[in-house]
């Protein structure tokens, strides 16, 4: 199941950018479960950046929960690396952070 909201309201439209991230995520990774958060909003403080919220830049910061089998035996910093190569394009055109939660199954079974 997968999920795209803005964190400032759950009934806020999506962005084109959550949804290709959500498209390029489940392409990729076949998750299991699937929740990203537009955060933007929330780094509007940030020091002037040319692709940042200042500039009117949006979709720069999200937070992405991702359960996928893709992740079994590797471990948590190489687990960053598959997804933010898998978003590479992204990053190049404005998107600036993730934080991420990224699960195997087997883990996610025991937190939830």
């Amino acid at each position: 199941m997968a999920t795209v909201r803005n964190s400032a309201s759950t009934h806020a439209p999506q962005g084109p950018r959550a949804i290709r991230v959500r498209d390029v995520l489940t392409q990729t990774f076949a998750p299991l479960k699937m929740d990203i958060q537009d955060e933007s909003h929330r780094h509007a403080h940030h020091v002037a950046m040319v692709r940042g919220p200042e500039a009117g830049a949006s979709e720069t910061h999200f937070r992405i929960l991702l359960v996928s089998a893709a992740f079994d035996g590797v471990g948590r910093v190489a687990r960053h690396r598959m997804v933010n190569d898998a978003l590479k394009a992204e990053f190049d055109t404005g998107l600036h952070a993730l934080a991420l939660t990224l699960r195997t199954p087997e883990e996610d079974a025991k937190i939830s």
